[in-house]
């Protein structure tokens, strides 16, 4: 893709976000659209929400069951960028009217408290960096009509990020096994997904690993305070209006997603 269809597509999404209007696959409209040129479109928009004041302030990691890889023709995982504003605090209610398309999935966010700007992390070096974990729950969206998405696709909507909520215990790595932390997902008392810490690329802190690489390696290296959200434990589930979604990670405790209602 030339500059100007970059820019185009950005300004597409952007717009999409803006009119809570879905539109049709990037794919189609851009034959030659490739992964850097999707993060390349997303790079823009990530511009334009910092020039317009938002705060960064972490990162998720999407694509992390084989799965989901297997459904979308990948065989690695994508990243996308956490705003101030996407943040939700354990039962703060989460309007309606800021979703698109949304459904929900349990993952482990990591905090760090020390800055990891080099390549060549290792999972050691992640453990040290990690200040504590936080059960959460990402409700994705999609500026994509119909969710009918490839990799491509996800990745230049800011791998079809939407909000966040965080758990408010936070909790220390020693002595914790986040690769056997189990999760229920419930919806009024109704088991609506159920995982484990090893549905994260075999554990989340190899995710987050993959993650600390790949944003050194673009000279975007992680920073201490950032939030890291490491990726699905257990299938996704659409989001109902004026519904409350509870997830339970082993070890992790629960957090609360409180949907508002339609307007």
């Amino acid at each position: 893709m030339n500059p100007q269809d970059i820019t185009q597509a950005a300004d597409a999404l952007w717009q999409a976000a803006h009119d809570g209007e879905a539109i049709a696959p990037l794919r189609e409209r851009h034959a030659d659209i490739d992964a850097d040129a999707a993060y390349a479109i997303q790079n823009l928009n990530t511009q334009r929400q910092l020039r317009q004041g938002a705060r960064l302030v972490g990162r998720k990691i999407g694509l992390t069951s084989k799965s989901v890889q297997q459904q979308l023709g990948v065989d690695q995982p994508d990243y996308g960028a956490l705003f101030a504003h996407m943040a939700y605090g354990d039962g703060e209610p989460v309007p309606w009217q800021a979703l698109m398309q949304p459904k929900i999935e349990a993952e482990v966010a990591l905090v760090l408290e020390r800055d990891l700007p080099e390549p060549g992390v290792t999972v050691a070096e992640m453990i040290r960096a990690v200040a504590f974990a936080l059960p959460a729950l990402e409700i994705v969206g999609s500026r994509i009509a119909q969710w009918n998405i490839r990799f491509v696709d996800t990745v230049a909507d800011n791998a079809s990020s939407s909000a966040f909520v965080l758990g408010n215990t936070p909790v220390p790595l020693a002595g914790i096994d986040l690769r056997l932390a189990g999760m229920v997902m419930e919806c009024r008392g109704e088991q609506v997904s159920l995982g484990a810490g090893a549905a994260c690329l075999g554990h989340p802190l190899i995710a987050g690993v993959w993650l600390a690489n790949r944003m050194a390696t673009l000279g975007q290296g992680l920073k201490a305070g950032d939030v890291i959200l490491t990726g699905a434990l257990g299938p996704m589930v659409p989001v109902r209006p004026g519904q409350t979604y509870e997830a339970r990670i082993g070890q992790l405790g629960s957090v609360r997603a409180v949907i508002g209602d339609l307007a």
